[in-house]
């Protein structure tokens, strides 16, 4: 099966105490790599939360971003010091007495000394509630299922693209091979003529003759590599329609593909094949390129 490996998804999910937020970013890459960046309150189901990933994806960079938000408003503490308190009154009452101040000491008064009214925000456990963490396994799973969508939708694309070039190319070696036949039916014409052009002043057995005019035609014979080029153009059609990633083995068909163009360009001779091979080698080029954004 055909799938992208590029893709994203993002989704928010409001719980009784916290909001999660999932982002997933998938990017090419020549194996499965998960890079998971979650609160410290996740990180003891941190393995659970990569095998979900490694569930729905076999290749590819993935980059996987949870946060969690409290929607409870935050505890804090307030602490009193006395001691500083007292102090103040003490302060305030002798002014009093001479006449520098009058009036009482007010809550105002003590809330505009920090040293008097400390306000920490309470540190609280660091236990999270099974629920919470539920719910993040949950999230991603639907974040990933958005993602599997977006690149099963793009390798669709992708399918269309290469299953065009994929016939292109198949029509152009077809066409190469037949020039490439045209091309050793005239070369074995223009051998059997050049000897019989020799053969008055050459004294050679007829059977020599004619096994050298085999060995050399043979030379530009390109059987094997149309058999083989077109058992890998049907290995393809089979792969593209079987349900595994083929990323890797597609990208092996091209490199065997090319191997087969680079010997027929080689050995064969005729009218038009040197173009073709030429043709051939930039279509192989353009499908290698596509291939490389499949997983």
């Amino acid at each position: 099966m055909i799938k992208s490996m590029t893709g994203f998804a993002s989704l928010t999910r409001d719980e009784e105490s916290v909001t999660l937020s999932v982002t997933i970013r998938a990017v090419n890459h020549r194996f499965l790599d998960v890079q998971i960046r979650t609160p410290s309150a996740l990180a003891t189901i941190e393995s659970r939360l990569r095998a979900i990933v490694q569930q729905r994806v076999a290749r590819g960079r993935v980059e996987v971003s949870i946060s969690a938000q409290s929607r409870r408003p935050p505890a804090v503490d307030v602490e009193v010091n006395e001691g500083v308190i007292d102090a103040l009154a003490a302060a305030l009452e002798r002014a009093r007495e001479r006449g520098i101040v009058t009036g009482v000491l007010t809550a105002g008064d003590v809330l505009r000394f920090p040293q008097a009214v400390t306000i920490r925000d309470r540190q609280e456990s660091t236990d999270v509630d099974g629920a919470v963490l539920q719910a993040a396994e949950t999230a991603l799973t639907e974040a990933v299922e958005q993602l599997d969508t977006m690149r099963t939708s793009e390798g669709h694309h992708l399918r269309t693209e290469l299953d065009a070039r994929r016939a292109q190319l198949a029509e152009l070696f077809e066409r190469a091979a037949g020039a490439a036949a045209s091309g050793a039916e005239a070369l074995r014409a223009r051998l059997t003529e050049r000897v019989r052009e020799l053969r008055a002043d050459v004294s050679i057995e007829d059977a020599t003759i004619a096994q050298e005019i085999v060995r050399f035609a043979n030379r530009s014979d390109i059987t094997e590599e149309t058999v083989r080029f077109r058992a890998h153009v049907e290995h393809w059609r089979a792969l593209s329609d079987a349900p595994e990633p083929c990323g890797r083995k597609l990208d092996f068909l091209l490199q065997e593909m090319n191997r087969e163009v680079n010997t027929l360009g080689s050995k064969a001779e005729g009218p038009g094949v040197p173009e073709l091979v030429v043709a051939l080698k930039a279509e192989l080029e353009k499908m290698r390129e596509q291939v490389q954004n499949v997983e």
